[in-house]
């Protein structure tokens, strides 16, 4: 099983309990990367993390080619 696989079988796991428990799975998600940041601040240096997370913003739309892509 790759990482994204284990990745996004957790988090279906946690948003059905989260449904289950009538807390909001909306919620859930901001949870979700605040345990990730807070895991990251462990080994990683705020910069970096600040850095990591502007990637994602910046490449968060699918349909958007960016330099580093290739034909």
């Amino acid at each position: 099983m790759s990482l994204v696989e284990i990745a996004r079988k957790h988090v279906e796991a946690a948003l059905a309990e989260a449904r289950a428990s009538e807390s909001g799975a909306e919620a859930l998600g901001r949870h979700i990367v605040d345990a990730v940041i807070a895991h990251w601040r462990k080994t990683r240096e705020l910069e970096d993390i600040r850095r990591e997370l502007q990637f994602m913003v910046d490449t968060i739309d699918p349909d958007t080619d960016f330099v580093f892509m290739r034909p």
